[in-house]
């Protein structure tokens, strides 16, 4: 429909017949809503948004191009990791860049919570609880893992 407005198509019943899938059924509401005012300068300010719009997936599948590319020697790592119920492709590739992959830095995997910031405080004294508040931590790790255990939460698993 942007492409036809863009174009110089102003009939609302031409640009009704656009709609795809779910939308044809509110064909009628289409044209009332496509009912109006599109000038050329209206046309010109689509099209350099559609031109942005453009530019910006070209830059997203150009990024993502090269980080798989960055990737590729954590492959297997990548790999073991998206196994984890929660657990993405871009949450995997986060976790490595931020821990590097190699956990052997980490005793265990309190230590690696801890550093994310990730582990409750628990400030407590004479039975009175007096912060619980999280740690500041690696902001993009704990991003990533609170993402995670958002997916795994709804993944039933």
């Amino acid at each position: 429909m942007l492409t036809a407005l863009i174009q110089g198509v102003r009939d609302p019943a031409v640009l009704a017949e656009f709609a795809q899938r779910r939308m044809r059924s509110k064909i009628p509401e289409l044209v009332e809503a496509l009912t109006g005012r599109f000038t050329e300068h209206h046309a010109y300010l689509a099209q350099l948004h559609l031109d942005q719009i453009d530019a910006r997936t070209l830059a997203i599948e150009s990024l993502t191009a090269r980080i798989d590319l960055a990737m590729k020697p954590y492959e297997s790592v990548r790999d073991a990791l998206v196994t984890v119920p929660g657990v993405s492709t871009l949450v995997a590739d986060v976790l490595i860049a931020e821990t590097g992959a190699d956990m052997t830095v980490f005793p265990d995997a309190g230590h690696l919570a801890s550093w994310a910031g990730v582990c409750p405080g628990s400030n407590e004294s004479a039975g009175r609880v007096k912060s619980s508040k999280t740690m500041a931590g690696n902001k993009y790790l704990k991003a990533a893992l609170g993402i995670a255990a958002l997916a795994a939460s709804h993944s039933g698993e």
